[in-house]
């Protein structure tokens, strides 16, 4: 109902425009909402207030002009104005019913249309660091990029899902040196661990992991793995005490380095992949920012930015020109040491986004990135592409209640409650509605103790109650030979009065 009556409002507005009240170029979101008051109605909509001032006139006005303009529906009982100019709609009780029928006949075809006409969109999602196992604050953003992706592909679009592993860069650096220096530790090293370096006891895992592979291979005494090293904090710098240390490691390892690096790497990318898979989330590409760097597309990417004018140099470092796009200061692709940053890897993986051919990309990143939609549109558009065919879509992290107190989160100090831990406690059904239920841009509070709860307080209890008892309905009546009869069904609706049971066939 709340689509036909949209559709009804979409027609008003294009007469709107026709008649000369509305400006062409006038395309207003139609909501339809239903009424918390049922004397108000079934639906509301507060349209007139949104094209009152483009249309220059005062809302209730425009709400008379929608209402005069409105197509006859047979199954509208009534249409009226309401306070500043809300249009609320009655709709008739025989037709709350009239979409069962169809719904009933389509089976699991039921919702799904061809509104994407085949149009293939890039979702990029979770792509959390491979710097520990994934925490509870990234299982929001797998259950909402999951749900979005299956309701595109539902409506036609060719949906491809794609986890981006971040396993390039300093925080790759310090957990394979983090990792290196617990296997010292287990060979008998007095080893002083780093303060900013990764301190779960996975790390230990790996380390025992790596001892096992590799015996004494790997071992350096503690005096030269911290020889010239920094002092740590408190008394010293703790982002230079780790450098520090993985420059060392670096320079004593050699080529085993890259050992350390892919084994910790591999480790707990394995794991992430287990923890999505008992999740349901799937993905047709698991994207590695290292091979940006080793087919030489970070590259030439910052290449095509300098043919086109929008890279200069600047005490040693090269920048990108993003505010000639609007972005509050120009970005540094490339430091004063030549190390690339991660916005020119960021570059490099969106330019090639678009050279794999996909129409629309949709990123879904956490709420703290939103700083850095500018500068990545910035670059899309120097780089002479469409910026309009990127979609970012933020995600708060979820805060995780237990008994009344908010639990610890943090990956680096390795206090944080596990996505498997979640699933194992309240289930993957649960845990997946429970992250999805509200806008994903809207802080969350998920609530163990809830969602755990075997009371009509919890909404999903609430509908797995709701289908065990339709389920046992349909198993009994076939233990007893009664078969299902689905017209005799359709024919007997009207037997439905209740209006919570109106409300649900008119949704």
């Amino acid at each position: 109902m709340k689509n036909q009556i949209a559709q009804l409002l979409n027609q008003c507005v294009e007469q709107l425009k026709c008649e000369g009240h509305l400006p062409p170029e006038e395309a207003p979101q139609v909501r339809v909402d239903h009424t918390r008051d049922k004397a108000h109605g079934d639906f509301a909509t507060n349209l007139a207030m949104m094209l009152a001032k483009p249309a220059g006139k005062r809302p209730r006005e425009m709400a008379e002009l929608i209402v005069a303009l409105l197509p006859e529906a047979d199954w509208l009982v009534k249409v009226e104005i309401a306070g500043p100019g809300f249009i609320n709609f009655f709709v008739a009780d025989d037709n709350k019913f009239s979409a069962v029928p169809a719904v009933l006949a389509a089976g699991e075809a039921w919702g799904r249309s061809d509104v994407g006409g085949g149009r293939s969109v890039l979702i990029e999602f979770v792509s959390a660091n491979p710097t520990g196992p994934l925490h509870v604050g990234h299982g929001r953003g797998a259950a909402y990029g999951a749900a979005l992706s299956d309701i595109m592909e539902a409506a036609g679009f060719q949906v491809f899902r794609e986890y981006y592993v971040n396993d390039a860069g300093r925080q790759m650096d310090i957990l394979a040196t983090s990792v290196w220096l617990r296997y010292l530790a287990l060979l008998g090293e007095p080893i002083p661990f780093p303060s900013n370096g990764y301190q779960g006891d996975y790390i230990l895992d790996i380390a025992a992991e790596l001892k096992e592979r590799m015996g004494e291979a790997l071992h350096r005494p503690v005096a030269e793995v911290y020889a010239g090293v920094p002092a740590d904090a408190p008394t010293g710098d703790k982002e230079a005490h780790i450098d520090g240390l993985i420059a060392n490691a670096k320079a004593l390892l050699s080529e085993q380095y890259d050992l350390v690096h892919r084994i910790a790497l591999e480790a707990i990318l394995s794991d992430i992949k287990d923890d999505l898979a008992a999740f349901r989330v799937h993905f047709d590409n698991w994207f590695s920012e290292r091979s940006l760097f080793d087919s030489g597309l970070v590259d030439a990417a910052i290449e095509k930015l300098q043919q086109a004018g929008f890279i200069y140099e600047k005490a040693g470092a090269l920048w990108f020109r993003s505010t000639d796009f609007g972005d509050e200061k120009d970005r540094v692709v490339v430091r004063d040491n030549g190390v690339k940053t991660y916005f020119a890897s960021d570059i490099a993986y969106h330019l090639h986004k678009f050279e794999r051919g996909f129409e629309q990309l949709i990123d879904i990143w956490g709420a703290d990135h939103h700083g850095y939609i500018p500068r990545v549109k910035a670059a899309i558009k120097a780089l002479g592409l469409n910026d309009e065919a990127l979609e970012v879509l933020l995600v708060q992290f979820a805060t995780l209640w237990r008994g009344g107190e908010k639990l610890p989160m943090s990956t680096r100090s390795g206090q944080f409650v596990t996505l498997r831990e979640l699933r194992e406690e309240v289930g993957t059904d649960a845990a997946r509605f429970f992250y999805v239920m509200r806008k994903s841009e809207q802080h969350m509070d998920f609530d163990l103790d809830l969602a755990k709860s075997k009371s009509n307080d919890n909404p999903v209890y609430y509908i797995q109650y709701a289908h065990a008892r339709i389920a046992s309905v349909l198993r009994q009546a076939e233990e007893k030979g009664m078969a299902w009869a689905r017209k005799a069904g359709e024919a007997a609706l009207a037997r439905l009065e209740l209006e919570s049971e109106k409300a649900i066939a008119a949704e």
